[in-house]
């Protein structure tokens, strides 16, 4: 057995000790309540005056185990940083919630900037009113009841880790209300505005700048397309797609209409059409985790157009994506020819003006501005109002609970239209114009014919002239 050192001194033989670290003049105890050892530090300089303060650390400590209360307390800060190394050690281990990076940036960033410096024994109903107050300033307004509900997650397994270090009891421990605002309509497009953002696309596209500036709107075409037509949500769900998560597969099928051909003096015969019925199944992980979602055909049609761009493929009905999809093929799909790894951080401004452009950057339903998860509040608006699938098959395409759908759409009345939602019928409605109203035009082009009609007959030959001389 090693010799106690000289600033280890026994108060009482198994059950208090008093010590002073190196390079330090406060004394420290450690002292055995219900056989397990607790540290506390005395706050004294001189030994006789530290021996007294540990023995009342034991005795209130005694007192409190008494009163089924945590025998010591501990700051909010480092049980909050405890709470946090579980989570992350978690991730590590491969069994961590999806949900844990948000839980730790909302204790980084919420919960102990507010409640690190109290005692997490002290928190209490006074405490918790100050949370809110001091959130509502640090977001600059007031959270919805799910942003409260990822909060209390959050805080809850502060408390959880309190618990199992005998920090707090299940007795003392807060109890937490969501009292948000009400969740509100999010801004989404109407039918004949998603088809303006769509058909406006090509223009927009010719009239880029340069070449790079001409691949980045090629490329924020190509995702909204797809967000239009899997619901995904915007951000890595679909930008951190590589070739070799995607399946490509056709089941033609023939369809017949009906209807006859008629022949010149010969017999009638029926009409078959055939339907190729072209999928993808994409594996995209997001906040959910993991999951497979279907791309129809629109999304299709996308991924041919940038294997053709980037790859140079010549696509083939049958086989699009011949030695693209590959198991080896280690390729973002949403990137430049370079594979450059970061292309949607000027996606939203990008988007931004490209909207306010063509008169569609403001919803006049919900008097916000509309960006990306539009699309995706749009997809599901029109599953629900013109489609045939079935709510749950809807919520696992979307990555989302049947909840939250009748919740954020219930104005739709969700229950009525349960079994009313394929993609066939959305998919024919978008498509069935392929022009733009005048309203959804761009400005900037507009301004340019007006000024050119309002030009005087002389000064148009002269700017002809000069455009044909330049070219030449």
């Amino acid at each position: 057995m090693s010799a106690k050192l000289e600033t280890t001194h026994v108060v009482s033989e198994n059950e208090i000790v008093v010590y002073r670290r190196e390079r330090s003049s406060i004394w420290q105890c450690r002292y055995k309540v219900d056989g397990v050892w607790q540290r506390a530090s005395t706050k004294e300089r001189k030994l006789k005056d530290a021996k007294e303060v540990a023995k009342t650390l034991r005795i209130r400590a005694e007192i409190r185990k008494h009163d089924n209360l945590p025998v010591i307390t501990r700051k909010f800060r480092d049980v909050a940083k405890l709470a946090i190394q579980s989570m992350e050690q978690k991730i590590v281990n491969g069994d961590g919630k999806v949900s844990f990076k948000d839980y730790i940036r909302i204790i980084t960033e919420y919960l102990i900037p507010i409640l690190g410096n109290r005692l997490i024994t002290n928190i209490d109903s006074a405490a918790l009113d100050h949370l809110d107050a001091e959130r509502i300033k640090m977001m600059d307004r007031a959270p919805s009841k799910s942003t409260l509900l990822s909060q209390n997650a959050a805080l809850n397994l502060v408390f959880d880790e309190a618990v199992l270090r005998n920090f707090l009891t299940e007795l003392n421990r807060p109890k937490l209300e969501a009292k948000g605002k009400k969740s509100t309509r999010h801004p989404a497009f109407e039918l004949n505005e998603l088809q303006a953002v769509l058909n406006n696309f090509e223009e927009w596209i010719e009239r880029a700048r340069n070449d790079h500036s001409k691949e980045m709107r090629q490329i924020m075409r190509d995702y909204v397309e797809m967000l239009v037509d899997t619901g995904a949500r915007p951000g890595k769900e679909l930008m951190n797609v590589k070739w070799k998560q995607i399946k490509f597969s056709m089941d033609p099928i023939e369809i017949d209409t009906g209807k006859s051909l008629v022949v010149k003096d010969g017999p009638k015969e029926k009409i078959v059409l055939t339907d190729l019925r072209r999928i993808v199944e994409m594996t995209v992980s997001g906040k959910t985790g993991a999951r497979q979602i279907i791309g129809r055909s629109p999304t299709v049609r996308v991924l041919e157009r940038i294997a053709r761009r980037v790859y140079g493929v010549k696509n083939s009905v049958s086989d699009p994506f011949k030695d693209v999809i590959t198991p080896n093929n280690d390729d973002y799909v949403l990137r430049t020819k370079s594979k450059k790894q970061d292309v949607s951080s000027a996606f939203q401004h990008m988007l931004e003006r490209y909207l306010e452009e063509h008169n569609l950057l403001y919803d006049p339903m919900t008097e916000t501005n509309r960006v990306f998860y539009s699309f995706r509040h749009t997809y599901a608006t029109l599953a629900l109002t013109h489609d045939k699938v079935p709510i749950h098959t809807l919520a696992k395409q979307m990555g989302t609970s049947v909840l939250m759908i009748e919740r954020h759409y219930s104005h739709l009345k969700v229950i009525q239209a349960v079994e009313q939602l394929s993609g066939a019928e959305t998919r024919k409605r978008i498509a069935s114009a392929s022009t733009v109203e005048e309203i959804y035009q761009s400005a900037k082009v507009k301004n340019n014919s007006d000024s050119e009609t309002k030009m005087p007959a002389a000064k148009k030959a002269l700017l002809k002239k000069s455009k044909k001389q330049n070219l030449n």
